[in-house]
């Protein structure tokens, strides 16, 4: 891992984007920001997503993230809603993309499940862990959930590179053998 690096977390829903920004210094993470942007439930649908795409443009040149993390579509019942929501995470994306930032992509209940160990948890659960774990974090620093739930997506993605980065490569399976002769069955 380089000496630090700043990842944007997004959390949308058809009304309010929630955002957390975190930096990660070696093993150390602290939150830069976090909040919320509340759209305006009677704008027109296209207007809302050219707020979307500025308010993030606007974070990327203010907190110069090296990488973005973005809860991925999830599928419920409602069409309408779901192409709303999936129009939303598009500009949102898009506008990472714009700037050259790598956007990942994570289910909620992967997100769940870095941060609390269920991928049941409810909202409260998710922010009070990040509590515990972002020494800087306080739940009265929030608007709503939407803002902690940015942040969770953003230390999931820390969890996730920072787990990748630490996993150890083999050129092939001689290799694996080799540097893991305990798991050899004789």
């Amino acid at each position: 891992m380089n000496n630090h690096t700043t990842i944007l977390g997004i959390d949308h829903v058809t009304n309010i984007m929630g955002y957390g920004i975190i930096t990660a210094k070696g093993t150390k993470i602290s939150v830069t920001k976090t909040g919320i942007l509340k759209l305006n439930a009677k704008k027109e649908t296209l207007s809302k997503l050219q707020d979307i795409f500025e308010f993030v443009e606007t974070l990327i040149k203010e907190y110069q993230p090296q990488e973005m993390a973005i809860e991925a579509p999830f599928f419920g019942k409602n069409v309408q809603s779901m192409l709303k929501l999936g129009r939303a995470q598009g500009v949102a994306i898009a506008a990472g993309l714009h700037y050259g930032i790598p956007v990942h992509e994570y289910a909620p209940k992967k997100i769940k499940m870095a941060i609390v160990g269920k991928g049941s948890a409810s909202k409260e659960q998710v922010a009070s862990m990040l509590q515990y774990l972002l020494q800087n974090f306080r739940l009265n620093d929030i608007d709503t959930y939407d803002a902690s739930d940015a942040l969770a997506i953003a230390y999931c993605h820390y969890l996730q590179r920072t787990q990748i980065q630490q996993a150890p490569s083999y050129s092939g399976w001689e290799a694996f053998l080799n540097k893991n002769p305990d798991r050899i069955i004789k």
